[in-house]
């Protein structure tokens, strides 16, 4: 057993890959009973953890009293109170490796996030399967003296729901979809006039909910919603941990390369996945999915995909490369998994 008896764990953003930490420290806190984990993130990710035996959070304030290099030693020295023995940084970025240099005498394990290998399956040198971040995430704690077996995952149950959350589930009877149709950037997203067509065809026999944010995406799901029967949209209505509480209701969620997909996952909930520019091979697919649950652009009509890890580059006419995944796929693969 490893000497060390609490870690300091370091992931500061995004969304998506704040999200496919739990599913890794949820495995090391089985596991691993008697070690005691910290996560250290910012205050919009605490419902994440909520639920993880052993796991306690510590919020960095990045835009206030930890911004900038004095801000970092101000938490440095907040989080050496706690009394760690050593950090995991899954993150490995100039604020981790700043922190790192305050946390001097302590042993340090940064995230290897595969560089070289990614740049040669988006520059068409290679295309094949790289290791996934959970396995990266994994290799950290390893590295650490916590072998980390990802093999046979726990997840928690279903959260009862709150009158308000009951209220986006149109018709008992029918199972529920959730549709998060929005990405970070437009290459990954499936066009919204084909993702109406599957809205439509779903609704038919599924209670679908909407998942966005912001005011334009609030408009479009808006519209959708008060065009077909058994659909709800939860945009601008939730926070985080009711949107987390109805997701862990869910029958299945269909997103794109994007934050909900790794949120649903987390959960242990079946992900439909539908990737532009984007590819699972990469190493963001969402945790403990089947490789058929990722439906990727043809490409024999763009054959340099993936052009991009973040989905932020790529060639003129490849913006709209996820509309060769036909609605028709998504809809026979949804009715065939649910």
């Amino acid at each position: 057993m490893p000497k060390l008896k609490h870690i300091l764990v370091l992931r500061f953003s995004a969304m998506g890959d704040v999200a496919m930490t739990v599913p890794v420290l949820r495995a090391l806190s089985a596991q691993y009973p008697e070690l005691k984990i910290t996560v250290v993130t910012r205050a919009f990710f605490r419902p994440f953890f909520k639920d993880l035996e052993n796991v306690s959070f510590y919020e960095a304030d990045l835009k206030g009293k930890h911004k900038g290099v004095l801000g970092l030693y101000k938490l440095s020295k907040e989080l050496k109170k706690l009394g760690f023995d050593a950090v995991a940084d899954l993150h490995n970025v100039l604020r981790s490796k700043i922190l790192k240099l305050f946390f001097f005498g302590k042993k340090v394990v940064q995230l290897n996030k595969g560089r070289a290998e990614k740049k040669s399956l988006t520059s068409g040198v290679s295309f094949k399967q790289l290791k996934t971040t959970y396995q990266r995430y994994a290799d950290v704690f390893e590295d650490l003296g916590f072998t980390v077996d990802l093999s046979n995952p726990t997840f928690p149950k279903p959260k009862t729901l709150t009158e308000k959350l009951n209220a986006f589930i149109s018709n008992k009877n029918l199972k529920t979809i959730g549709i998060a149709p929005f990405a970070a950037h437009e290459s990954k997203m499936y066009p919204l006039e084909q993702m109406e067509t599957v809205i439509n065809e779903l609704s038919k026999d599924y209670n679908v909910i909407l998942f966005g944010g912001g005011a334009k995406e609030i408009e479009l799901l808006n519209q959708l919603e008060a065009k077909y029967s058994n659909v709800k949209s939860v945009a601008g209505q939730l926070n985080l941990e009711e949107e987390l509480m109805l997701i862990s209701n869910l029958d299945l969620m269909l997103a794109m390369d994007s934050g909900n997909a790794h949120m649903a996952a987390m959960l242990g909930k079946k992900v439909i996945t539908i990737w532009g520019v984007t590819h699972p091979f990469a190493g963001f697919a969402p945790f403990n999915q089947p490789k058929d649950f990722a439906l990727t652009a043809d490409r024999t009509q763009f054959p340099l995909l993936p052009t991009s890890i973040y989905g932020n580059k790529f060639p003129e006419g490849y913006e709209k490369a996820a509309s060769s995944v036909s609605e028709a796929v998504i809809i026979s693969k949804i009715k065939e998994v649910i």
